[in-house]
């Protein structure tokens, strides 16, 4: 199954083309541009370099959030008319899914993404990279007492660089790895996962993944 795979959750605006699990190509650009402008013109790139029309694609794996929320908007909004046109299904994948997947052979994965003043998105996830409980949107201490219930974690994302020293300070039995970044590649193998675990969608029925509302609405209530 060739996969498309995009991932505009966050800075990274981030493509790739698998065949089932295995890679075929990804772009990663952080230029300083928008996403909207940088997603299209870098998927005709990839499918140009390597030779692939788009009525190839036979699945997209999109990753809905949590994170930015522009960036969300504008990655569910491409997909749509593409995986329409196509006829095709749509994997709906999840920023902490992706995160997980930078760690292998853990008891407990914990990605956590910066959400800005204190809070952080959580997932408690098992070395399958199923969910151990449902995701938290919440203060870094409070996510911190909640995980006490926890052991041998893996830390991984952009908020475990950020708290890591509350991390140490608070919990036991606890590591973390180098690579943090998010990125359409593994977009594309949570969605095989999904796709063999026959939970995939319609295009019409993706919707992004916020966990909380987004700062004017907070301000705006």
């Amino acid at each position: 199954m060739r996969i498309l795979a995009i991932d505009t959750s966050s800075a990274i605006c981030s493509v790739a083309i698998l065949e089932d699990d295995k890679l075929i190509d990804e772009i990663n650009l952080n230029d300083g541009k928008t996403h909207s402008e940088n997603l299209m013109p870098i998927l005709n790139e990839i499918l140009k370099r390597n030779n692939i029309e788009i009525k190839q694609i036979e699945m997209i794996a999109c990753c809905t959030g949590p994170g930015s929320f522009t960036g969300i908007r504008i990655g569910v909004a491409s997909i749509k008319p593409i995986a329409e046109v196509l006829n095709i299904k749509v994997a709906s994948v999840t920023s902490l899914e992706t995160l997980a997947m930078n760690v292998e052979n853990a008891d407990t994965i914990v990605p956590l993404i910066d959400a800005r003043n204190n809070q952080v998105y959580c997932g408690i996830f098992d070395n399958n990279y199923n969910k151990k409980q449902e995701y938290l949107a919440d203060d870094i201490n409070v996510v911190i007492e909640k995980l006490q219930n926890y052991n041998n974690i893996v830390f991984v994302g952009n908020g475990a660089i950020l708290h890591k020293e509350l991390l140490i300070n608070k919990l036991n039995n606890i590591s973390f790895v180098d690579n943090n970044n998010q990125s359409a590649v593994n977009v594309g193998k949570m969605g095989y996962k999904k796709f063999l675990e026959k939970n995939l969608f319609d295009a019409d029925t993706i919707k992004p993944i916020y966990l909380r509302k987004s700062q004017a609405e907070r301000l705006k209530k």
